[in-house]
């Protein structure tokens, strides 16, 4: 089925692809990816390496880690990111779109099913227990992320102090995620710009070990795809097409339903969420649960735990917890509608306008990725913004472990602003006690995370049986 005709048809080639990998096998390769797909951007990573490099050679080692130093440029999931660029390189916008949504779909469905069992049977004891154990093994899980991360990117004094000014602007200072992240980029590109040694980036998730697949081994091959090469006129096009279909629900639903409409917020706040999301899915959750939580007051704080929980047990992107937020707010505030379908609906809304941006991004700037290749001052920014990540998600994992382990909180005011603090009188000991034993299966014991997951969910319904 050709696309010749079609709005997203790619610019016209002299030559089409000769790599004779079958659009219908990519298909069934990139669902297998999906399914498989657990364990935050590193693990997705490393599983996409290994298939596509190492098992079906069909890139090589070279190409992919630069297709992943430019999804890593780029607000939003790396990991998905890395399948839309991927399967454009190989199938054009149609092997880009394939890619991406299989990547997506199987964790969308699950995160709606569980949605669903949340809010018809969330008080049910063994439901409560579940995520009671979820909760504090998620609490270890995101510890275990500011380490992970911290250990990369904080290799000298100026990031670790990029990452501590980060931490006290949004925990006391009550500082925009946005803002932060802007501040650290700009600062890292003039630090880029200047020549400092210490805004060199080293890193990035990494890949499997192994001999190294050399592109002009694999199907693809070392030479740049006709399709790849910068168009502008097509790049116009693309994008102007994406923007639409990005943009165009969120203006009717302003028009239509107006500024304060669940709809219009969850539309308006995830669009912009889009744009600033560098970092992750773990910096995400620090930008969502200071908006949706503070602000909009769409769920509680343990919610949030929640919905994390659900996105680590689930194949595909951790920033999927975002469709649980928006399932929650439109199930809460529903109008008329009934109010399961106001939250699908939620869902669905909040999932469109999280990933339509990331197809944008790729196919509309991948054509000029060379470019970017051994640009100094964006792999600065890119660090300096990485550090400043660091800060974020050890503000998140405070936020949680406040939130998990005590059952009360109460608001300090001090010349800074305002920030919560626990009261220790309210400490829940089983649940110290859970998230203790997460922590030392993660970094002692060295156990896989949905192994943590479910024995903590294990326990947890265990503990709220019993009583």
């Amino acid at each position: 089925m050709s696309e010749t005709g079609s709005p997203l048809a790619d610019p016209p080639s002299r030559r089409t692809s000769d790599h004779g990998i079958p659009i219908g096998e990519a298909t069934r390769v990139w669902a297998r990816i999906a399914a498989l797909s657990f364990g935050g951007p590193a693990g997705q990573i490393a599983v996409m390496h290994r298939i596509l490099v190492e098992e079906k050679r069909w890139i090589g080692e070279e190409r992919f880690l630069h297709a992943l130093n430019y999804c890593m440029l780029l607000p939003g999931p790396e990991a998905q990111q890395l399948a839309i660029y991927i399967g454009w390189l190989l199938h054009k916008t149609r092997g880009g779109l394939i890619a991406g949504a299989l990547f997506v779909l199987p964790g969308f469905l699950a995160i709606l099913a569980l949605s669903y069992l949340y809010v018809l049977l969330g008080h049910v004891p063994l439901i409560e227990g579940i995520f009671f154990g979820l909760k504090a093994a998620v609490l270890a899980v995101v510890v275990q992320a500011v380490v992970r991360v911290g250990s990369r990117a904080l290799k000298n004094n100026l990031m670790r102090a990029i990452a501590v000014a980060a931490f006290v602007a949004i925990f006391f200072l009550d500082a925009p995620f946005p803002l932060i992240i802007l501040a650290a980029g700009v600062g890292g590109y003039l630090g880029g710009r200047s020549g400092l040694p210490q805004f060199k980036g080293g890193g990035g998730h990494g890949s499997a070990g192994g001999d190294i697949v050399h592109d002009r081994d694999t199907a693809l091959g070392d030479a740049l795809p006709d399709h790849a090469r910068p168009n502008p006129g097509w790049s116009l096009r693309i994008s102007s097409i994406l923007l639409l279909l990005w943009l165009a629900p969120v203006a009717g639903l302003y028009l239509q339903l107006g500024p304060d409409n669940v709809f219009t917020h969850i539309a308006t706040f995830f669009s912009q969420m889009a744009v600033v999301t560098f970092g992750g899915a773990y910096a995400v959750l620090a930008y969502v649960a200071q908006e949706a939580v503070g602000t909009f007051g769409w769920l509680q704080p343990g919610e949030m735990l929640d919905g994390l929980g659900m996105a680590e047990t689930t194949p595909g992107p951790l920033i999927m917890v975002t469709q649980f937020v928006g399932f929650l707010a439109a199930f809460r505030d529903s109008g008329t509608l009934p109010p399961l379908l106001a939250a699908t609906l939620g869902a669905i809304l909040t999932t469109w306008v999280t990933f339509v941006p990331c197809f944008l991004w790729i196919l509309a700037g991948a054509p000029f990725i060379e470019r970017l290749r051994g640009n100094k001052a964006l792999s600065a920014a890119l660090t300096a913004i990485t550090a400043a990540v660091v800060g974020v998600i050890f503000n998140l994992a405070i936020w949680f472990a406040i939130h998990t382990l005590f059952g009360q909180t109460m608001l300090v005011h001090s010349w800074t602003g305002t920030f919560d603090v626990p009261v220790l009188r309210s400490v829940n000991l089983v649940a110290v006690v859970l998230a203790l034993a997460a922590a030392i299966a993660i970094f002692r014991f060295r156990l896989g995370v949905l192994t943590v997951l479910g024995g903590c969910a294990a326990l947890g319904a265990v503990y709220k049986l019993a009583l």
